[in-house]
């Protein structure tokens, strides 16, 4: 039961902080074109991990990020009805990266076998 309610709880805080992003004003983030992919509340509920994908750098996105942390706490706290408002760290997310590569080997692989096949 706990488990479940742990998953809506991610599930919030990840959807509450992709509408947030909306309204941020920080260059680094706006110009990278941020966005939150998911998100893991801790079962105390005192810190989350965000999980965000970008396009551009993401060393700057981050620092972006960390900028507005004060902001988007803000915004969980007065969305989100939590007893406690968890302090954000945020984490740059490979696997949409890692997604795309697996993608392209698989067609480079497909090709090779195509030109074999001729």
């Amino acid at each position: 039961m706990a488990k479940y309610r742990r998953g809506r709880i991610n599930d919030a805080v990840a959807e509450e902080l992709a509408i947030a992003l909306g309204e941020v004003r920080e260059p680094k983030v706006i110009n990278n074109f941020v966005s939150i992919t998911r998100a893991e509340v801790a079962p105390d509920l005192k810190y989350a991990s965000i999980y965000f994908s970008c396009i551009g750098d993401s060393d700057e996105a981050l620092a972006g990020l960390k900028k507005c942390t004060g902001m988007l706490r803000h915004h969980l706290a007065t969305t989100l009805n939590l007893r406690i408002t968890p302090e954000l760290a945020f984490i740059k997310d490979g696997s949409i990266e890692h997604g795309a590569k697996i993608a392209r080997l698989l067609e480079e692989i497909h090709a090779k076998d195509e030109k074999n096949d001729d």
